[in-house]
């Protein structure tokens, strides 16, 4: 088994158990041979009994050499190492066996682990990880023995999330295991839904220590004010933090009138968290040592660290089993625990708002606003670099931590797009999730060094219901409102001013972003009538008067919320010495249903309005912005996110007439002959998407091509191979999704197409399933393609392939 077939070039990959503890993951080989049989004898006769179903003092021997052999298509041994002690070994074989009553691609499996190591998860990830070689070498079951006695394994089997057959034989469970690859889409989810829940379980586990820590050190602490470390020193101090504190630095003896140690190997305790702001020379040094003592997270603040040592930094923490935030960033704060460990210039409100930031100092404004707002944070991380903590470990952080209500991201690159995808799909199911779009421009593009361009991102976050604003401002604006208003359950919005044409220009922007602009009828006319002046109009926007009294317009809000067909409320308020209180009006109003208000003499572009009608009161916030159009912008964004949330998630269909197999051989045969890659012929490329029931015009019937061209509608569908997010699948003008494409997808694509559009729809997801099952596919181009109400055809078609190595996106490893 090569390097480059586990996915990294050094043939090893790092993991968390159940713990939240680091292991290292690699194949096994003949150098290994001594640890591993020094492993197996030390298993105690019960577990060697039930690894062997005997206790023959040569099985260890044995066993070692079947483990280290060199490795071949037939035979994959893997290896669990903690501290570079072998501690697990887990290994598969195939047996060419009949399965189910027909040829199958069959390997029987068989594990060990080290009586120390037992339940921490250690035979379950090696499994996983089995798994995955597994699918991309042709391996389409597994089968084990197991004894009956063995509890612990079976456990391990039943818990995987595999489809499992099992029957007992002689007091052995024989044991049947189809692949996800070779089983129902279902299944495959069930397993990839298990994989993400223990790795939710082990990520949350080994981040409390960065974000929950009962310890901190920080490492390069100045005696001198201003600098980044005395200044992060301070802010734990000023923040409130009940943990244990220290300071490191060799040439002072006290900062601030503490002691301070001249270095992590003095430390008393190994600490939670270290901060580390010294040099970037001084930094891989700082770092060895805290994990020479024991150290279980760093937060590195320190800039200009080259590749290497970047690549040297993170290579230490994955040894020494610490995880990483940075390197170049501005530090975490937690300030529900009084945890303020960056170098801000004042303390973030506790609050309910999870932040991650790649831009620190984009952060450090947004903690502010935030706090500002009185929406605060929940926690905030300004992760930089990016090496091993990222988006992905902080959304699935907030699913558990119980304080966190909405997240907001902003990133300019991705490690796993598409397990960070498929992440953040699950946590917008129950909490919006905001971002900024970076980088539209040509000249931004190059700024932030996207690893994609904005129409792929677009997709990502569309497809994972993350809610897209443009810029700073919007994104602000947006979380104010989902912060403290609930979800708009549709798109109808009633709007109500006292000044008339500021009704009109949010009625103008509500039609410009998709929102219905509601239409007051039948009771609620009436009883708006009874209260609105003759000068006024109720029939929408609600134009109250410019002298309208605070409870007139306060029963107003209450009428409109009341009626059915409103899903949310704009109320639009200009106070005038005329008027009563309008903006008691909205606070004390009983909606409940979204509201925003616009005070259109305000200073702020965005505050929050207290609730209640007592000062003692504390019934939620309204947010209330200095415009029209961003108070509709940020409704509209959220009814969008409604909209999503409530959708069917989809499914991604099943075609019993594909033959992806000999897709696969089509393309491989290809590739053997033309090993850089290229364009596949007129005839190859008919057959392959045969092999996806996509039917080809043929070339020498021009004329009933002219006659079905002359008869449909034309669109084009094109498949562009992303290495890193994967296929994007585009269609028409701009409609895009990154494969694998649901119904619900293809659906969103198609909803705007005349006759044909059923069949367009069927046509995008066979095409997606093509691209999602042949990775080797980097370019797809039918276009036209002729769609009527009968049918669609490919008038023309091109396709490229080039060479590729399976990868799993959805394995269960450390960056």
């Amino acid at each position: 088994m090569s390097t480059a077939q586990l996915g990294v070039g050094s043939g090893q990959v790092y993991a968390l158990l159940a713990d939240g503890t680091t292991v290292e993951i690699r194949p096994a080989g003949p150098e290994d041979f001594g640890a591993v049989k020094a492993m197996h004898e030390a298993l105690s006769p019960d577990n060697s009994y039930l690894r062997f179903f005997n206790l023959n003092r040569m099985a260890a021997d044995t066993e070692a050499r079947r483990i280290c052999r060199d490795a071949s298509p037939d035979q994959v041994a893997l290896l669990a190492l903690s501290d570079g002690e072998v501690v697990g070994c887990a290994s598969y074989v195939a047996t060419g066996e009949r399965v189910a009553g027909r040829q199958s691609g069959a390997a029987e499996i068989a594990f060990a682990v080290a009586d120390h190591m037992h339940h921490r998860g250690i035979a379950t990830l090696l499994l996983e990880h089995l798994v995955s070689y597994a699918k991309s070498h042709q391996i389409t079951t597994f089968t084990a023995q197991t004894l009956t006695e063995n509890q612990a394994m079976l456990n391990v089997f039943a818990d995987a999330g595999l489809l499992m057959e099992r029957h007992l034989e002689d007091g052995v469970f024989q044991t049947t295991f189809p692949l996800p690859a070779a089983a129902p889409a279902t299944s495959g989810d069930s397993y990839l839904n298990a994989v993400a829940e223990r790795e939710r379980s082990a990520e949350a586990a080994s981040l409390r220590h960065v974000l929950a820590p009962e310890s901190v050190v920080v490492i390069g602490a100045g005696r001198r004010q201003g600098t980044a470390g005395r200044a992060i020193l301070e802010n734990i101090r000023a923040g409130g933090y009940a943990g244990r504190v220290y300071a490191v630095n060799p040439r002072a003896r006290q900062i601030g009138g503490e002691r301070c140690l001249a270095s992590v190997l003095d430390l008393p305790e190994p600490v939670d968290l270290a901060v580390i702001a010294v040099p970037a020379t001084a930094v891989l040094e700082a770092a060895e040592q805290c994990g020479q003592r024991g150290v279980r997270s760093l937060v590195v603040v320190t800039s200009g660290l080259q590749v290497g040592a970047c690549a040297d930094l993170l290579a230490v923490c994955r040894r020494h089993g610490m995880r990483l935030v940075g390197p170049d960033c501005f530090g975490v704060a937690v300030p529900g625990i009084g945890l303020n460990a960056t170098f801000a210039a004042s303390q973030p409100r506790s609050g309910v708002a999870g932040l991650v930031m790649q831009s620190g100092g984009l952060g450090f404004a947004m903690v502010d606003q935030l706090s500002r707002l009185g929406i605060g944070i929940s926690s905030f991380a300004s992760v930089g670099d990016k090496l091993d903590v990222s988006g992905n470990d902080m959304l699935q952080w907030w699913e558990r931590d119980g304080v966190t209500k909405l997240a907001v991201l902003y990133l300019e690159s991705f490690g796993n797009p598409r397990k960070f995808a498929r992440t953040a799909r699950r946590v917008s199911a129950t909490m919006p999730v905001l971002t900024v779009l970076a980088g539209r421009s040509a000249a931004g593009l190059q700024t932030v060094g996207r690893t994609a361009p904005p129409l792929v991102s677009r997709a990502l976050f569309e497809q994972a219901g993350i809610i897209i604003t443009r810029g700073y401002g919007e994104l602000i604006e947006a979380t104010a409102l989902l912060a403290t208003q609930p979800v708009p359950a549709g798109r109808t919005v009633a709007i109500v001013s006292n000044i008339g044409s500021a009704g009109l220009l949010a009625a103008d922007a509500c039609t410009d972003l998709g929102l219905t602009v509601h239409r007051p009828h039948g009771l609620t006319g009436r009883r708006l009538r009874a209260v609105v002046p003759e000068t006024g109009a109720v029939t929408g926007p609600i134009d109250t008067g410019a002298t309208v009294s605070g409870a007139d317009f306060r029963q107003c809000l209450e009428l409109l919320a009341a009626d059915e067909e409103v899903h949310a409320i704009i109320a639009l308020v200009l106070p005038t010495g005329a008027t009563g209180d309008l903006v008691a009006a909205i606070t004390e109003a009983d909606v409940g249903i979204p509201l925003a208000a616009v005070v259109l003499n305000q200073a702020e572009s965005v505050r929050l309005l207290p609730r209640g009608r007592m000062p003692e009161e504390d019934e939620g916030q309204v947010p209330a912005y200095g415009y029209p159009e961003a108070a509709v912008a940020a409704m509209a964004r959220a009814a969008g996110y409604g909209a999503w949330r409530s959708a069917p998630r989809g499914d991604v269909p099943h075609f019993a007439n594909i033959r992806a197999a000999d897709a696969r051989t089509l393309a491989h045969e290809f590739l053997r002959r033309a090993p850089a890659g290229g364009w596949l012929s007129p005839g190859q490329t008919t057959d392959l998407l045969g092999c996806y029931g996509i039917l080809r015009a043929d070339a020498e019937d021009s004329s009933a091509t002219v006659a079905a061209r002359a008869a449909g509608t034309e669109v084009s569908i094109k498949v562009a191979a992303d290495r890193t997010f994967g296929p994007l699948v585009t269609f028409g003008l701009g409609g895009a999704r990154l494969a694998p494409l649901t119904d619900t997808d293809a659906d969103q694509l198609v909803r705007d197409v005349g006759p044909g559009g059923t069949y367009l729809r069927d046509l995008l997801l066979r095409v997606s399933r093509l691209a999602d099952d042949l990775p080797e596919v980097t370019n797809l181009d039918l276009s036209p393609v002729t769609a009527w109400p009968d049918g669609t055809i490919v008038m023309a078609a091109r396709i490229k392939v080039a060479p590729y190595e399976p990868q799993d996106p959805f394995l269960r490893k450390l960056r």
